[in-house]
């Protein structure tokens, strides 16, 4: 947990410094106040994230000292000091806004205890406030307020509004589509249609006709007309995710419908005129696509008006604990029942994420199951075994005694293959049950089965 500033507030100078030396010790700063008087004085003078004070005081005691800060509208916790013989007036503090109380004597571990719980639920509360204002302005669905995603909002109001088309970067598993999403609500066009297509798990020969549709008889199969992605988004957006996976004949025809803003349906040959913003994502520095021959140059400078760049996970790990609250919570258990230990969560921040947050999620989800709805502990969460699997070693080349490691994209397609046969296994081989377990379309799961398990492939 990060360094915190808190106030500590009792008449005993005593007591008020063992307080001190204790929260130092944990690695907090304190300010120390005799009375409910200096302590608000205290307050607006300095940032606070915790109050701790006792109940009797003279001046101003600790129920008073909590009505003024609650007056003041201020969400700063509370906690409260009381002996064996006072509590009933201690849950009275709690009644008035007290988060917490802790008995007198007091020893190290059951005051950090309380400090830490009072501190991730000050945590949790603000990100909630803050979530629910964001919703308004489209990107409600994003969990985080680190520093990076706040520049990711920031980008995300400024081009919302504006018709131009957006390239989302980022790597597997940051939330490309989220942020694409976010970009259509805050856009006029927010009433409209915001169609996905992902490139990489469409075959070649299928993506065309999904993406442009076709007329009656235009193929072998083809027994009435479709419409494309294109004109079903028409009014809207459409989501082009992975677009550096997609033909490079295919590229060029794209590029035209971003050029005359019209497309012609597969066997026909009239031009239907379209009204569409586009956003593309890639997980691929997308420079080096093209230098590689992987994306048309001309089609990157046309999609690539206004960029947006995801953040990995750990990148933010600030964000951590709030999006393992928003999984439990998502996955149908009770925040306040299942919760996450400050050994966990410690042991989380430290850890690479090469799968980023949709790894967290299964994560989470997998350490609930495990945990049987209670504390989310250090077992809980097998990252070392997952990170020795997803990082084998590799043997130095010749003559040289450095450590090797392996590629990245080897790492990462050996974790997501694990995440894969974990999926199938928990949903006793059922593709569409595994798929949204992954959160992730079963088209896209058949994608990733025939490439790493080429023997479940249907075809």
């Amino acid at each position: 947990m990060k360094t915190k500033q808190i106030l500590v507030v009792d008449d005993e100078p005593k007591m008020r410094r063992v307080l001190e030396i204790m929260l130092q010790q944990m690695g907090h700063r304190v300010l120390g106040a005799g009375n409910g008087c200096e302590a608000l004085a205290l307050f607006k003078a300095h940032t606070v994230d915790l109050v701790i004070t006792d109940l009797r005081m003279p001046e101003m005691d600790g129920i008073e000292l909590l009505g003024n800060l609650r007056a003041q509208e201020s969400d700063v916790p509370v906690m409260v000091i009381t002996a064996h013989g006072t509590i009933e007036t201690a849950v009275a503090a709690m009644k008035h806004g007290a988060c917490d109380y802790i008995l007198r004597p007091f020893d190290i571990d059951a005051l950090e205890l309380a400090v830490e719980r009072a501190l991730n639920g000050a945590e949790v509360a603000r990100q909630n406030a803050f979530l629910r204002q964001e919703i308004d302005r489209g990107w409600g669905a994003f969990v985080g307020t680190s520093q990076p995603m706040q520049a990711v909002y920031d980008l995300i109001q400024r081009v919302g509004p504006s018709k131009a088309s957006v390239l989302i970067t980022g790597e597997t598993g940051t939330g490309k589509e989220l942020a694409a999403r976010a970009v259509h609500n805050a856009s006029p066009r927010r009433e409209r249609l915001f169609v996905p297509i992902n490139c990489a798990a469409i075959p070649a020969d299928i993506l065309e006709s999904e993406l442009f549709g076709y007329e009656k008889g235009a193929f072998t199969g083809a027994q009435k007309e479709r419409i494309g992605k294109f004109e079903l988004a028409d009014g809207g957006t459409i989501f082009l995710d992975e677009l550096t996976e997609m033909p490079m004949a295919l590229q060029a025809k794209l590029l035209r419908v971003l050029q005359e803003n019209t497309i012609e349906r597969l066997g026909g040959n009239r031009v239907i005129n379209l009204d569409i913003r586009v956003i593309a994502a890639t997980n691929r520095d997308p420079r080096q696509a093209v230098r590689e021959g992987k994306l048309r140059e001309d089609l990157y400078y046309r999609v690539n008006v206004f960029s947006i760049e995801l953040p990995p996970l750990r990148k933010r790990v600030d964000d951590i604990a709030g999006l393992v609250e928003h999984f439990i919570t998502k996955h149908g258990h009770s925040a306040e029942g299942t919760r996450l230990t400050a050994k966990a969560l410690k042991r989380l921040e430290g850890y690479s994420w090469p799968g980023n947050v949709r790894e967290l999620e299964n994560m989470v989800e997998r350490a609930v199951i495990l945990s049987g709805g209670g504390l989310l502990d250090e077992p809980h969460f097998l990252l070392e075994s997952q990170v020795a699997d997803a990082h084998p070693k590799q043997p130095a080349a010749s003559g040289d005694d450095s450590p090797r490691l392996p590629a990245l994209n080897q790492a990462v397609e050996e974790l997501e293959a694990k995440l894969i046969d974990d999926a199938l296994a928990k949903a006793e081989g059922n593709k569409a049950k595994a798929a949204a377990l992954l959160d992730i379309s079963e088209r896209t799961l058949w994608y990733k089965l025939k490439k790493y398990r080429p023997e479940q492939d249907p075809n």
